[in-house]
């Protein structure tokens, strides 16, 4: 009798009641549930990091690119629509601005982006048709155009100028982004260095050479 005692206490320490079993696996639930929870809220934010670093690397890769185009171009031509236009450089040296020295910095349908044309085309812009620079002439243009994109998402981009083109020294561009869904506003200003100032006759228009 004492021996069948023994074994039947042995097996009641061994065991589970319905009561253990139905607690443990409450507190095993909990348990995932709250596990489950920081794996999800890790993933959130390390793709929101993931996102703000991917936006910052383009505006700081936007600010330098601009910023070097602006500092080191020769004259600033004008606005048209939202696209700014460049006066690059006097590559082959002959006073006037061929459309292959000229760069756009403009708000396309892939955002903030530059563009470039590989070939002069049939005009060497001068003080009878700067114009066309910023009234659409190079819409139909014919030659490869390429393009940069600096900033695929960059919304309301904007240019402001200390002086109207082309007289102006200094540029402002401006450009609204978003960022893990809050809005930043950004702005990249630079002075030009090299300003062709000689190449403006007295009503500020380009000249077709240094002896004008």
């Amino acid at each position: 009798m004492g021996i069948l005692k023994r074994q039947r206490r042995s097996f009641n320490i061994g065991g589970f009641t319905l009561v253990e079993l139905l607690i443990a696996l409450v507190i095993t639930s909990l348990i995932l549930t709250a596990v489950a929870t920081i794996a999800y809220a890790l993933g959130v934010a390390n793709d929101s990091t993931d996102d703000t670093a991917e936006k910052q690397a383009q505006v700081r890769y936007a600010t330098l690119r601009i910023g070097e185009l602006i500092r080191h171009c020769k004259l600033v031509c004008g606005e048209f629509e939202g696209n700014l236009a460049l006066w690059r450089a006097d590559d082959i040296d002959d006073s006037q601005i061929n459309l292959n020295e000229v760069i756009y910095i403009e708000q396309g349908s892939e955002g903030l982006r530059l563009c470039e044309f590989s070939s002069p085309g049939n005009l060497a812009i001068n003080r009878a048709n700067i114009d066309s620079l910023v009234s659409g002439w190079w819409l139909a243009y014919n030659g490869d155009t390429s393009y940069t994109h600096l900033i695929p998402e960059a919304s309301n981009v904007q240019f402001e100028l200390d002086e109207p083109a082309p007289a102006s020294r200094f540029v402002s561009v401006s450009f609204d982004i978003v960022e893990n869904g809050v809005s930043g506003h950004y702005q990249i200003n630079a002075a030009l260095r090299g300003w062709s100032g000689n190449l403006l006759d007295e009503s500020g228009q380009i000249v077709d050479g240094d002896d004008d």
